[in-house]
C-alpha cells in the first residue's frame, strides 16, 4: 500500500512539473531559446500570487486569472526587447544561454531587493488539508494543483491543435523557413509563443506558491529539475515534457521515501547526466542541426 501512496504523491506533483516543463520546451521548440531565466518568471508569478492573497485575499487558484495574462504580456515584452537583436546570430542558441542567464541574475537581484530574502508561502486552508481514502491520504493542495495542471495542458493542446495560431506555432516548430514560405508571420508567432511559454511559467508559479516555500534565489533549485524534465522528453517535444515530468516526479518520490529528502534532487541531476550521455536528443526529440 505504501508504494501506491508514493505513486499518487509523485503523479500529483508531476502534473505541476509538466506545466512548468511545457512552457520551457515550447519556447525552445519554436525559437531554439534555452531559457535559463524560466524559473525566475515562475518565482515572479509566485510572488504576485502571494501578494494577491496577502493583501486582497484572492485564492491562489483564482489568481490564475491575473497571473497568467500578466505573465503572457511580460513574456511578449521580454521577447521583443531582447531576442530580435540576436536572432540572426550564427550562434543563436549559445547566445540565448548567456542572455537568459543574465536575465535570471538581473531578476534575482531585483526580486531580492524588492521582496527581501524572506521565505514566502501562500497558505490557503486547503494547503494543509487532505482527503482520506482508506489508508491513503491525498493532500488537497496537490490534488487541486494536479486538476488545474490537467486543465491547463488540455487548453494548451486545444490551442496548438485546434486554432490557426496553434497551426502557425507547430509549423514554426517543425521548419521555420517552410513556415515563412507558406505565409506564417514567424516574428509574431515567436513573440506569441514566448509569451505563451512565460504564461505557463506563471501558471506553474501560482501553483507552486502554495506547495513549496520560495525566496528570490530559489529559482536555481528549479533549473536542474526543469532541464532534466525537458531533456529527458526531448527539447521541443511537448509530449516528451509531459512523460518526463510524470516519470521523473514518481521516481523522485520513491527515492525520497527510500533514501531521504536529501537524495531527491540527485534524481534529476542523475537523470540529466544519463540522458545526455546515452541519448542527448531525449526520448522524443530530434538531434539539433549543425
Amino acid at each position: 500500500m505504501q508504494w501506491v501512496q508514493i505513486l499518487i504523491l509523485g503523479l500529483m506533483l508531476g502534473g505541476v512539473y509538466a506545466v512548468m516543463a511545457s512552457g520551457l520546451t515550447l519556447i525552445f521548440g519554436v525559437m531554439r531559446i534555452v531559457n535559463l531565466a524560466h524559473a525566475t518568471f515562475i518565482l515572479l508569478a509566485a510572488y504576485l500570487t502571494f501578494f494577491l492573497y496577502e493583501f486582497l485575499d484572492v485564492d491562489p487558484i483564482l489568481s490564475l486569472a491575473v497571473t497568467v495574462p500578466v505573465m503572457f504580456l511580460v513574456g511578449i515584452a521580454v521577447y521583443l526587447l531582447l531576442f530580435p537583436r540576436i536572432e540572426n546570430s550564427p550562434r543563436f542558441v549559445e547566445s540565448t544561454v548567456l542572455l537568459t542567464f543574465g536575465v535570471a541574475l538581473f531578476m534575482e537581484g531585483t526580486m531580492g531587493r524588492t521582496f527581501t530574502g524572506t521565505y514566502r508561502l501562500v497558505r490557503p486552508t486547503y494547503g494543509t488539508e487532505s482527503f482520506l481514502i482508506g489508508d491513503l491520504y491525498i493532500p488537497k493542495g496537490q490534488l487541486y494543483a494536479l486538476i488545474v495542471s490537467a486543465v491547463l495542458l488540455l487548453l494548451l493542446a486545444a490551442l496548438l491543435y485546434g486554432t490557426r495560431i496553434g497551426g502557425s506555432i507547430r509549423a514554426t516548430m517543425q521548419n521555420r523557413t517552410a513556415a515563412q514560405i507558406v505565409g506564417v508571420n514567424v516574428r509574431r508567432t515567436m513573440a506569441l509563443s514566448f509569451g505563451l511559454g512565460i504564461a505557463l511559467a506563471g501558471a506553474s508559479g501560482t501553483l507552486l506558491s502554495f506547495l513549496f516555500p520560495f525566496f528570490p534565489a530559489s529559482h536555481w533549485e528549479w533549473v536542474p529539475i526543469m532541464l532534466a524534465l525537458v531533456v529527458l522528453g526531448g527539447l521541443g517535444s511537448l509530449q516528451g515534457a509531459l512523460i518526463g515530468a510524470l516519470g521523473l516526479s514518481v521516481v523522485a518520490a520513491f527515492v525520497m521515501t527510500e533514501l531521504g529528502p536529501t537524495w531527491q534532487p540527485m534524481t534529476f541531476f542523475l537523470a540529466l547526466f544519463l540522458i545526455l550521455l546515452v541519448r542527448p536528443q531525449g526520448l522524443y526529440g530530434k538531434p539539433l542541426e549543425a
